[in-house]
C-alpha cells in the first residue's frame, strides 16, 4: 500500500508514524494508508497566508470569479478520474455525480455571481450611502473587505469532492487561502481532485493545501484573521467549537451536522392522489440514494393515522425492488456505505433503536462478516413518536428512517420540531393552507424547506439536492451554520466594517461615486467615452426643460395610461396633489431624452433600471433638469476573442424641478465598449 500524500507549503508530503488504511468498500481491499503525524502545520499555514492569501488578496473579486469558473471547466474535463475513484467509497454513478458534477457547478455558479453582482475591485461596499447627519456631510458604509487569514476546511466522508468545492468557492471568492482536511475514509477522491487544481496552475501558489490525516496541532496556531468550517457528526463539531484556541481568539467557526430531517405526508393526501407517489418516491430516493450517507437525508416519515398502513406497504414494496450490490453491476440502484466501520455504526444505531421501541418492517440487519460495507434498506415504525425521544435523537448514517404517525397538524408540527434542529424538510401536499401553517410552525427549526406536490414535482431537485443559491445550514442539532445561500456565504470569509465620513470620502474610499460627493465635470458628454475612460464620479449637468399639459395628453395617448391623476382634473383636484401631476414614466423619458447623447458612440446598449423612487409630484410647469453621474464600473468578461469588448456601467440619474427638489431617483445600467479586449 502507498501512503495518500498531504499538500501542503507548497509540495506533496508524507506523514510519519501511526497510519489508517482506507479499504474499499465494496471489496474491502486496502488501497491506501493515511497519516500526517510529523507534519508542520503551523508552517503549512504560514505558507498558505503568505503565498496565496497575498495573492489572492490582490485580485479582484470578478479576477476570482474568472478564476473559479477557469478551474471548474478544467475539473469537467478531469472527471472521469473522480469517478473511478468514488466508485471505491461504494457511490453508485448516480451518488458520484451529485458529488463530483454538483460540487463542479457550485463553482460556476460562484463564477457567475462574483462576475455579475461583485465589484472589480478588492474592496465589497455592501450597502449604499447611510445619512448621518441633516445637511449630509456625515454618513456611513459598510465595506467588506478579505481576512488576512486561512480559512480551515474540516470536511465529512460522505461528498469528497462538493463537500470541499462548496466550502473552496465563497472562501476563494471572498480572497482567502485554504486548507483542506477532508475525512480519512474517502480522502483519496479528494486527494485527487486537489492534486488536479494544484497540476492545472490555475490558482495562486498557497491558495490550497490539503492534511490527508488529522488535523493535528492546526487549530491551536489559529488567529482571529481565520476562519474554521466543519461539516460532519454533531459530537464532533460541538467539540471543535470549543476548542480553547478558537474560543480564546473568537475565531469564527460555522458548523454543519447530521440531521435528522423529516419528510411530512399532509394530511389532506391519499393513495388515490398523485402527491401519495410523490411522497414515496421522495422518502425511498433520499434513504437509498449515497446508501443513506447523506446529512440532509430523510429519517423520520411523519405521516397521517390514516395513511400508516398504505405508507408503509407502497414504501416496503418499493424498497424492496431496490437492488443492491457493486455498482459497477448493471441494475444496482444502491451500493454500500464507505467502510465496515460505517455499517458497525449503522447496526448499532438501528439495534438501539429497535430497542427503544421501533418495531422493523424492512432490512434492519446487516451481514458484519461480508468484504463489502453494505446494509440493508431499513425501514422501522415507531407507534408512539410523542413518547419516544430516541427516534428524534438517534440517527442511524445509512439506509434507514423511520415510520411513524401523527393524529393532528399541531401535532404533526411538532413531531418536525422535535428533532431540535434539521437542515432540511420537505411537506408533502396539494393544500396552500396547510402549506403555510407548516412553514409558520416547522420553519424555525429547519434550514431549508421544500413544499412538494404534483406541479413542483416536475421540476424540483428534491428534498436532499443542497443548492448553492439556498441556505445550507440549520439551526440547533444541524449546527447552527449558513453555508451557501449565493453570496451570503462569501461574507462569511470577509470583515464588515463600518467607514464613517463625508460622502466624498466614502466614495474615494469605495471607488463607487454616492449622492453627495464631488461629481468632475468636462466638455466631452461620457456617452461620447469609451469604459476605460470613464470614472466613477464623472457628471453630466443637462439643460433644463418645461413640462406642460400637452406634454400629459401626448404622452397619455402613446402610452394608454389615463389615470385619473394625469387625465381627470375634477378628480386629480380632489386627490392628494390638488391638481393634474404629469406621468412619472413620461418623467423618466423626458429626463432620457435631456442626458442621452444621440449619436452613435461607445454606448451600446441600456441594460436596465434599478432602484426607482419617485420623490415630489412633477406638475405642468415645472422645470426639469437631470445630473447623470457614473456610479461604478464592472468589466465584462469576453468568452471567446470574437466577442466585443464590453463592461457594464451604474449611472446615478437626480432629476430635479426649478426649486432644487428632488423628484426621481434611479440608477441605470448600461453596456459601454472597452478599447482593450481580454485576448
Amino acid at each position: 500500500m502507498q501512503q495518500l500524500t498531504s499538500f501542503l507549503s507548497g509540495s506533496w508530503q508524507s506523514g510519519r508514524g501511526r497510519a489508517r488504511t482506507i479499504h474499499h468498500a465494496i471489496t474491502g481491499e486496502p488501497l491506501w494508508e493515511v497519516t500526517s503525524e510529523g507534519l508542520d502545520l503551523a508552517q503549512a499555514r504560514r505558507y498558505a497566508i503568505e503565498n496565496g492569501g497575498e495573492a489572492l488578496s490582490k485580485m479582484t473579486f470578478v479576477e476570482r470569479a474568472a478564476m473559479l469558473k477557469a478551474v471548474a471547466k478544467h475539473l469537467l474535463e478531469q472527471k472521469e478520474v473522480f469517478y473511478a475513484l468514488s466508485a471505491q467509497t461504494g457511490a453508485t454513478r448516480a451518488d458520484s455525480w451529485v458529488d463530483i458534477e454538483g460540487g463542479i457547478g457550485t463553482l460556476f455558479t460562484y463564477a457567475g455571481l462574483g462576475a455579475r453582482e461583485l465589484p472589480d475591485d478588492v474592496l465589497w461596499p455592501e450597502d449604499e450611502l447611510i445619512p448621518l447627519s441633516k445637511n449630509g456631510g456625515f454618513a456611513a458604509r459598510h465595506v467588506l473587505t478579505a481576512k488576512s487569514g486561512v480559512a480551515v476546511h474540516i470536511n465529512a466522508f460522505n461528498f469528497p469532492c462538493w463537500g470541499m468545492l462548496e466550502k473552496l468557492a465563497p472562501t476563494w471568492l471572498a480572497g482567502m487561502p485554504a486548507i483542506i482536511k477532508p475525512a480519512t475514509a474517502s480522502a483519496q477522491v479528494t486527494q485527487a481532485m486537489v492534486k488536479s487544481i494544484v497540476d492545472s496552475g490555475l490558482v495562486p501558489d498557497g491558495a490550497i493545501g490539503l492534511i490527508c490525516g488529522g488535523a493535528g496541532d492546526l487549530l491551536d496556531h489559529l488567529d482571529f484573521q481565520d476562519v474554521v468550517t466543519f461539516t460532519g457528526s454533531a459530537q464532533t463539531g460541538q467539540s471543535l467549537r470549543i476548542h480553547p484556541n478558537i474560543v480564546k481568539n473568537s475565531i469564527p467557526f460555522t458548523m454543519e451536522a447530521d440531521s435528522l430531517n423529516c419528510c411530512v405526508l399532509g394530511e389532506d393526501v391519499t393513495p388515490e392522489q398523485p402527491e401519495f407517489a410523490l411522497f414515496i418516491r421522495e422518502v425511498v430516493r433520499e434513504m437509498t440514494a449515497k446508501a443513506g450517507q447523506k446529512c440532509t437525508a430523510i429519517r423520520r416519515i411523519i405521516v397521517p393515522q390514516a395513511q400508516i398502513q398504505a405508507v408503509s406497504d407502497a414504501l416496503v414494496a418499493r424498497l424492496q425492488g431496490v437492488k443492491m450490490g457493486d455498482p459497477a453491476v448493471e441494475g444496482v440502484k444502491m451500493g454500500s456505505l464507505v467502510n465496515a466501520d460505517q455499517r458497525t455504526d449503522v447496526q448499532e444505531k438501528v439495534d438501539a433503536l429497535v430497542a427503544a421501541g421501533c418495531e422493523v418492517r424492512l432490512g434492519g440487519k446487516a451481514d458484519m462478516q461480508a468484504a463489502g460495507a453494505f446494509f440493508p434498506p431499513t425501514l422501522l415504525f415507531c407507534p408512539h413518536p410523542d413518547e419516544s425521544p430516541a427516534v428524534h435523537a438517534i440517527e442511524a448514517f445509512g439506509p434507514v428512517a423511520t415510520l411513524m404517525p401523527y393524529q393532528t397538524r399541531a401535532q404533526s408540527l411538532a413531531l418536525a420540531r422535535a428533532g431540535q434542529g434539521s437542515l432540511a424538510g420537505t411537506l408533502v401536499t396539494a393544500d396552500p393552507a396547510i402549506a403555510r401553517e407548516f412553514i409558520l410552525g416547522a420553519a424555525r427549526a429547519h434550514g431549508r424547506i421544500q413544499i412538494l406536490n404534483e406541479e413542483s414535482s416536475k421540476e424540483s431537485t428534491g428534498h436532499g439536492s443542497p443548492l448553492p443559491q439556498l441556505l445550507h445550514g440549520g439551526p440547533g442539532r444541524a449546527g447552527g451554520g449558513e453555508e451557501l445561500g449565493g453570496l451570503r456565504a462569501v461574507k462569511h470569509y470577509l470583515q464588515r466594517t463600518a467607514v464613517q465620513g463625508s460622502p466624498t470620502m466614502l466614495a474615494s474610499v469605495s471607488q463607487q461615486w454616492v449622492r453627495g460627493a464631488q461629481v468632475q465635470e468636462d466638455r466631452v458628454h461620457p456617452f461620447r467615452k469609451y469604459f476605460e475612460e470613464l470614472q466613477p464620479g464623472d457628471s453630466l449637468l443637462t439643460p433644463r426643460r418645461t413640462l406642460t399639459e400637452t406634454d400629459i395628453v401626448n404622452f397619455a395617448c402613446l402610452s394608454g395610461d389615463h389615470f385619473y391623476a394625469h387625465m381627470d382634473k375634477i378628480g386629480a383636484a380632489e386627490s392628494m396633489f390638488g391638481e393634474r401631476v404629469v406621468h412619472g414614466y413620461f418623467v423618466i423619458s423626458a429626463a432620457a431624452g435631456l442626458f442621452v447623447d444621440a449619436g452613435v458612440g461607445p454606448v451600446i446598449a441600456n441594460y436596465g433600471m434599478e432602484n426607482l423612487r419617485f420623490i415630489e409630484p412633477v406638475k405642468p410647469g415645472d422645470t426639469l433638469q437631470v445630473r447623470l453621474t457614473v456610479k461604478r464600473k464592472t468589466v465584462k468578461r469576453q468568452k471567446t476573442a470574437d466577442d466585443k469588448p464590453t463592461g457594464v456601467v451604474e449611472w446615478a440619474v437626480d432629476v430635479f424641478n426649478q426649486h432644487q427638489q428632488p423628484v426621481a431617483l434611479y440608477s441605470i445600467l448600461t453596456l459601454v465598449a472597452r478599447q482593450q479586449g481580454d485576448f
